[in-house]
Formats: C-alpha cells, sequence, structure tokens
C-alpha cells in the first residue's frame, strides 16, 4: 500500500546507505524510503558510503585540519556540501557490535567537525550548528527485541548516537527507529521503515 500523498512542503533529504551487500535489507529499506519520498514530491540524493569508496578513516589530513588549521580535506567537504543541501538528513545501517558499522561512523568522524557542526571556544561555550537539520535513524538489527530490552540497547542508542551526536550539534534526531528481527521478512518491511519517516517529514 502507498502512503497517501500530502500536502506537505517540498523537502530535500539526504540518505546516507551503510552496507556493502547488493541484496542487504539496508538497501531494500533506503530504496523503499526514496521512493515513497519522491512520490509525495520530495527530492533525495544518495550517499552509498560502500559503493562510493568513501574513507571512513580519520587521518593526518584530518587531524591538521582540527589541530592545526589545515584545509579540510575535498571529500570531507564535498559530503558536507551534501548536508547543507539537504532539510532531512536518514542514516539507514544495520546494527554492528551495538553501534553503527565503522563506515557510518567513520563518516561522522570525518564529516561532523568543529567549525562546521559545532564550535567551541572560549566566549561563546559551545555553540551547535546543525539545527536546521532534522535527522532520521533507522538501526537494523539482527537480533529478536527481548534481548535489546534486556541489554538497554535503545538507551544506549540514544546515549551514544542522539545525544553524543546530533544533540551535540544541534541537530534533532526527529525519528529513531530500531527495526529487529521480530518484524516479518516481508516486502512490507522496508515500506513500514519509509512510513515512519513519512510520518515525520513536516
Amino acid at each position: 500500500m502507498m502512503v497517501q500523498r500530502q500536502e506537505n512542503p517540498q523537502t530535500h533529504s539526504l540518505v546516507v546507505l551503510a552496507h556493502p551487500a547488493a541484496s542487504s535489507l539496508t538497501r531494500s529499506v533506503t530504496a523503499a524510503i526514496v521512493e515513497e519520498l519522491e512520490a509525495l514530491g520530495h527530492t533525495t540524493e544518495i550517499a552509498d558510503l560502500a559503493g562510493e569508496g568513501f574513507d571512513p578513516v580519520f587521518g593526518l589530513a584530518d587531524h591538521a585540519a582540527y589541530a592545526a588549521g589545515a584545509p579540510t580535506p575535498e571529500d570531507v567537504l564535498e559530503e558536507q556540501r551534501r548536508i547543507d543541501r539537504a532539510d532531512h538528513l536518514i542514516l539507514v545501517y544495520p546494527v554492528y557490535w551495538w553501534s553503527m558499522p565503522a563506515l557510518l561512523k567513520g563518516w561522522i568522524d570525518r564529516v561532523f567537525v568543529s567549525g562546521w557542526a559545532f564550535q567551541e571556544d572560549a566566549q561563546n561555550g559551545l555553540v551547535k550548528k546543525l539545527g536546521r537539520l532534522k535527522v532520521h535513524l533507522i538501526a537494523l538489527g539482527g537480533a529478536d527485541s527481548v534481548t535489546y530490552v534486556k541489554r538497554g540497547y535503545r538507551k544506549a542508542m540514544q546515549t551514544q548516537i542522539e545525544q553524543g551526536i546530533f544533540d551535540f550539534c544541534g541537530a534533532p534526531v526527529v525519528t529513531s527507529e530500531l527495526i529487529t528481527t521480530n518484524h516479518p521478512a516481508s516486502p512490507s518491511l522496508p515500506l513500514a521503515a519509509a512510513q515512519s519517516i513519512i510520518e515525520r517529514l513536516s
């Protein structure tokens, strides 16, 4: 069943995909999100981190830019420009070791840097610079919901990712979904994930 068209203003979303396999659930969910957004008249861009060969390692050039005011690496600037064009940032990723994949974490490490995502100085303290950006998290777990509840994963996800990354930069997290193996493995799962974002898009 398709999402009914709504009278929402057109927005632009950057959908960040962090999975290398072409047949993964992560890619199916990403495709469903993009399809539903575009059906409603919104524009999208996919950042396929594995497919595009993004280097997630915070290396010497990144450190020099952070510590010594050297130029920001061009691949980082390009990712920042992609985010600057977006009203919504949508992250779709599998849960690896109770967190996000290293590829996605490295993207955040390199891209969400001081001077662009936030600023700290003695006079003004912490200045959060991404308040205009709305964030949507779609985490795909490999265990059932009982396991995640037992281990307190939802709280960990909130602390590590929602608060530790995006709240620090001022970007509100308006969707935070943990999809577990309790969900039936059917074509409706990617659509359900897409609808959870559509409902909060305005």
